[in-house]
């Protein structure tokens, strides 16, 4: 991580610049999966996603982006479900993430998420940040609660087939704020 230090409206904002690492199953297991192409008539094993649909009715669409430059400020968690991400066509695109924490109490630097569930979390701590590059025909699947930036991509737009539940972005998102919270903003150094 590099830093670097900018004055916003008065107040010191530091840039962290992350070195984005290659989506593998073994570099982004602490966050998920990456799920590669399998042959016909395999059947279900541990390199298939291992969803967690079960909090709701599933929702497996075409999601249109414009506009996700390699920089981010914004982190979220979806707590009651397993997430899906792909980029149609196999473009290279990039997704920042940070561990699950969610927690079954209050404690030390313990927050109650404003979302319908009113789980509790821990925020996500700036040093803990990562970024992933996913390239070639393969999906990442989120854990329930792993925190996530983006997709974010070099061109003007692209489509990501995205399974969730009907009503995540509705009830259960999660959102931490780093200007805010940690006076940080993240770049892709790429």
């Amino acid at each position: 991580m590099k830093e670097e230090e900018m004055e916003i409206s008065g107040e010191e904002l530091r840039t962290v610049n992350l070195k984005p690492i290659e989506a593998t199953p073994e570099a982004f297991g602490e966050y998920g999966q990456v799920v590669e192409a399998s042959p016909d008539g395999d059947e279900f094993g541990p390199r298939d996603a291992q969803l967690d649909l079960s909090r709701g009715v599933p929702r497996f669409y075409i999601m249109h982006l414009e506009n996700r430059p390699l920089k981010f400020t914004n982190i979220t968690h979806h707590a009651s479900v397993t997430q899906c991400l792909g980029a149609i066509g196999g473009h290279v695109w990039y997704l920042g993430v940070a561990k699950p924490s969610i927690v079954e109490e209050k404690g030390n630097n313990v927050v109650k998420s404003r979302c319908a569930s009113g789980h509790y979390y821990v925020p996500p701590s700036v040093e803990d940040v990562r970024v992933f590059k996913i390239t070639g025909p393969k999906f990442l699947k989120l854990n329930r609660g792993t925190w996530h930036a983006g997709p974010l991509f070099r061109a003007e737009s692209m489509d990501f087939y995205n399974l969730e539940l009907s009503n995540t972005n509705v009830v259960d998102h999660t959102l931490h704020d780093f200007v805010k919270e940690n006076g940080v903003k993240f770049l892709i150094d790429e």
